[in-house]
């Protein structure tokens, strides 16, 4: 099975139905909730309201108030020309720029994922930038962290596409991860800016809107094996189930079909638990005779086209946020205690892991990189997850092991079924959620560091 994998082995080597949300299913005793440690190998800074838009450097973008604000264009510092890589065609596009301030982080870090929640009607498109400064005071170049657009018109949008071949031989970007090539040598990057260019049609009135952009900078210890952590909560929330493997064969162009969808399948359960669907407009270009075509149109509309894949992180979270009032990050976790937190909150969460077949009892299958969605845990703290790797829906619900899955999600090496080393993701989570939260759920998000 294709599976996402966190970065290329070499650098591996080298280195809510409503606001409130749906009802929780059974539980026991709610763990406490307490701010993010002081030792926690995760920062995260995002910026998405008037003032933050307002703090950075505007190059004709202007901030927008009112229940979410954001970035649009205003009046337009300049025109540039494209040319897509994935069709050929050149055009001309007017922009608006915003810098943010600079951030220095909590922890000096090995890597950095940025993510971005936007809205880009036909004819716009957003480019996210992040330059680092490292531990020296030198600063890398400016990385492409994404050139994105929600739709996929031929006629209208550019072909949503990670960037390769980034490099200035301290740092790489693989795909969705600024890392650094020598974890150990290197000097490490203790704060950053991240750029927004905001793009549209020459003299259209059509504007992208802006409303979330930050990054994850995390330096996880190198390990094969994490410290176990102690169960403390016994609860299930109820989350759609959808099986990516019913869909194999389909639409080969995105990722070969279906049975490579673990990503934009677990997006899809977590978008449906927060009350949040595609139109049947929306599904009209699917077959009518495929079962769940909401998972086909996460599909499309998750795929980059560099990376030739649906599991680019940060255009999973940018596709959440596309539906009504929902909001997507990516970060890490340092623990299985910290996805007790938010399951105690009524928010589950989409990990990513890669293992061999006999390291996850009950899986059935080993992998170099997959995503699946935690749901739960149960009285003795094993983890309840919707594996998307089933061959039904009903199937998709799955008990494992909770030492087991905790060290297949948090390590950052492993070994492959060759015998070689390579990596593993660290606690790479997705997060979803709305934008009007109730105070339990966000001290929960704000205990893992999200805000």
């Amino acid at each position: 099975m294709s599976r996402r994998n966190v970065l290329a082995a070499t650098a591996a080597v080298a280195a809510l139905a409503a606001a409130t949300g749906p009802a929780l299913a059974s539980g026991g005793p709610s763990p406490a909730r307490r701010p993010p440690r002081a030792d926690r190998p995760v920062d995260n800074r995002f910026w998405t309201s008037y003032a933050h838009w307002r703090a950075g450097t505007a190059e004709g973008a202007v901030a927008v108030a009112g229940a979410r604000p954001g970035l649009r264009i205003g009046k337009p510092a300049g025109r540039t020309t494209y040319t897509d890589p994935h069709t050929g065609r050149t055009a001309e596009w007017e922009y608006a720029r915003w810098t943010s301030p600079t951030h220095r982080t909590t922890v000096p870090a090995t890597e950095l994922i940025a993510s971005w929640n936007a809205r880009t009607p036909a004819g716009t498109w957003i480019q996210v930038e992040l330059r680092g400064t490292y531990a020296d005071g030198t600063q890398s170049p400016w990385y492409v962290m994404g050139r994105w657009a929600s739709g996929d018109d031929e006629e209208t949008d550019i072909r949503r596409t990670s960037v390769d071949g980034q490099t200035d031989g301290r740092s790489t970007v693989w795909t969705d991860t600024l890392s650094l090539d020598d974890t150990d040598a290197g000097p490490r990057v203790v704060s950053y800016e991240l750029r927004l260019t905001l793009h549209r049609r020459p003299g259209s009135a059509a504007t992208p809107t802006v409303w979330r952009l930050g990054a994850m900078a995390s330096a996880v210890p190198d390990r094969f094996t994490v410290p176990a952590s102690r169960p403390g909560l016994a609860e299930e929330l109820t989350v759609p189930r959808y099986s990516q493997e019913i869909h194999k064969g389909q639409y080969p162009q995105y990722d070969n079909g279906g049975e490579a969808w673990c990503s934009p399948t677990s997006s899809q359960m977590i978008i449906e638990y927060w009350g949040r669907e595609p139109t049947p407009g929306d599904l009209a270009w699917v077959d009518p005779s495929y079962a769940d075509p909401q998972v086909c149109h996460a599909a499309r509309f998750t795929f980059d086209y560099q990376y030739n894949g649906c599991g680019n992180w940060p255009f999973n979270a940018a596709y959440a946020a596309t539906y009504r009032d929902l909001q997507g990050v990516v970060t890490r976790l340092a623990s299985l205690s910290e996805l007790e937190t938010l399951i105690a909150a009524g928010i589950p969460a989409i990990t990513s892991q890669s293992f061999l077949k006999e390291e996850l009892t009950g899986a059935g299958y080993g992998t170099a990189g997959h995503l699946m969605t935690v749901i739960g845990f149960t009285a003795d703290g094993d983890v309840i997850a919707n594996d998307p790797a089933s061959p039904t829906d009903p199937a998709v619900r799955r008990v494992y092991k909770r030492r087991e899955f905790e060290n297949i999600w948090l390590r950052t090496k492993r070994y492959n079924a060759t015998g070689k080393v390579v990596s593993g993701t660290g606690g790479v989570c997705y997060l979803y959620f709305p934008t009007k939260l109730s105070a339990r759920r966000r001290e929960a998000l704000a205990a893992v560091g999200i805000r």
